[in-house]
C-alpha cells in the first residue's frame, strides 16, 4: 500500500482511506469492526469520519459512526497503529449537534464542544486529523456552480477558528487540523493567519473529486501542490454511479440511490459523462471502479483516496482497484472525458 507525506507533517498516510459514513445507517457496528479489521489487514492505515455521520444527517443517529469506531478502538487497543481523522460541521441547521444553540457555527465555544464529544465518542486521548467540515461562511458549498456574494460580518473570523484549533493542539487533543469543501481564497487566508500568529497550518483539503468532479483541478490543486496542502478525495466513485451498477436495469434494492435518491441529484446532470466513463473502462479491459478510482490515485496533488463501502466485496474491490497500473492510454481516455464533459458534478 502506497504510503503518501500528509500536508508538512511528519505523518504518512496510505493512499487509499477508509471512509465511514455509513456505519450507523447501512452498516451494522458488527459490520463497521468487520470492515475496520480487514482494512488495516490490507494495510490501510488511515480512517476518517465527521461528527455528523452517519448519512443523511439526523439527529436519531448523530455520532454513531464515531461510536462505533471508539468502540473498535477499546476492543482492539491499537490505537497508535493507524491515523484517525474526524470533522466538526459548519454553518448549518443540525442544532442536535449542540446542547444549546440555534444554529451549528465554528466559534471557538461550539469547537471546543464538538471536540471534547468526538474524543469522548472516539474514546481516544487525540485525533490525528481534524477538519472543519465545511466553512462556517454563507456559501453554497455543495452542488456549487455559480458564485453568489455574501456579508463578511456575517462569518466566525479566521482568526477565532483557528485559535480555537490552535488551542487544542497544544493541549494535545488534535494533532493536526485540515479544511474540507474549502475554497482557495479561504485556503490561503487560514495558511496566512497561520504564518502570522505561528500557529499550525492547515495540511489537506477534503472534497469532492471524481473523474466526473473535477473542480478542484482548476485552482485548488496548485494550492495542494505549492502549499502542501493535499487532496483528500470523496465521492471518487460518484456515490457508486461510476461502479456501473446504475447504468441499466432496476436500481439494486439496498443501494444509495435506492434509499436516499434525493442524495444523487447532483448527478442528474451528469449521467452522459458517467456512461461514457463507464464504457471507456470495459475499452480499456478495466471495470469501471478501477479506472474510477485509480484515476483519482494517480492524481499528483491528492494525498488520499477515501473509499466507502457497505459490503465486504465492494471493500476488497475497492482497494483491489488500487493496484492497477496508471498507463498513457488511461490518462488520454481521463483527459479526453474531462475536455468533453468538463466538470458536470460540482
Amino acid at each position: 500500500m502506497e504510503k503518501r507525506r500528509l500536508g508538512r507533517t511528519d505523518i504518512d498516510v496510505t493512499s487509499v482511506c477508509l471512509g465511514t459514513m455509513t456505519w450507523g445507517e447501512q452498516n451494522t457496528e458488527d459490520e463497521a469492526h468487520t470492515q475496520l479489521d480487514y482494512a488495516m489487514d490490507r494495510g490501510i492505515n488511515f480512517i476518517d469520519a465527521a461528527e455528523m455521520y452517519p448519512v443523511p444527517g439526523r439527529a436519531e443517529t448523530q455520532g454513531r459512526t464515531e461510536t462505533y469506531i471508539g468502540n473498535w478502538i477499546e476492543a482492539r487497543k491499537n490505537r497508535d497503529q493507524y491515523i484517525l481523522a474526524t470533522k466538526v460541521v459548519g454553518r448549518s441547521e443540525m442544532t442536535w449537534t449542540r446542547d444549546s444553540e440555534n444554529l451549528t457555527r465554528q466559534t471557538p465555544a461550539q469547537i471546543d464542544e464538538a471536540v471534547e464529544k468526538s474524543l469522548k465518542r472516539l474514546k481516544t486521548d487525540y485525533i490525528d486529523l481534524y477538519q472543519l467540515h465545511w466553512p462556517d461562511r454563507p456559501i453554497n458549498g455543495f452542488g456549487f456552480h455559480s458564485y453568489e456574494d455574501y456579508a463578511t460580518d456575517d462569518m466566525v473570523a479566521f482568526e477565532d477558528i483557528l485559535g480555537a484549533l490552535n488551542r487544542h493542539v497544544e493541549k494535545g487533543n488534535i494533532r493536526h487540523i485540515g479544511l474540507s469543501n474549502e475554497s482557495s481564497w479561504a485556503t490561503m487566508k487560514f495558511l496566512q493567519v497561520a504564518e502570522t500568529n505561528g500557529w499550525p497550518r492547515m495540511v489537506s483539503n477534503q472534497c469532492v473529486y471524481s473523474l466526473v468532479a473535477r473542480r478542484f483541478d482548476y485552482e485548488r490543486a496548485e494550492i495542494a501542490m505549492r502549499e502542501k496542502v493535499g487532496l483528500l478525495a470523496y465521492s471518487p466513485l460518484a456515490m457508486g454511479m461510476l461502479t456501473g451498477k446504475y447504468d441499466s436495469g432496476p436500481t439494486p434494492k439496498g443501494s444509495r440511490k435506492d434509499l436516499f435518491p434525493t442524495f444523487l441529484g447532483r448527478y442528474d446532470l451528469a449521467k452522459a459523462a458517467i456512461g461514457d466513463c463507464n464504457e471507456t473502462a470495459k475499452k480499456l479491459d478495466l471495470t469501471p471502479t478501477q479506472f474510477a478510482l485509480k484515476f483519482v490515485e494517480s492524481r499528483q496533488f491528492v494525498t488520499s483516496n477515501i473509499i466507502g463501502a457497505t459490503t465486504m466485496d465492494q471493500l476488497a474491490e475497492n482497494i483491489d482497484a488500487h493496484e492497477i497500473d496508471w498507463t498513457e492510454e488511461m490518462e488520454k481516455e481521463a483527459h479526453r472525458i474531462h475536455q468533453s464533459y468538463r466538470s458536470p458534478v460540482a
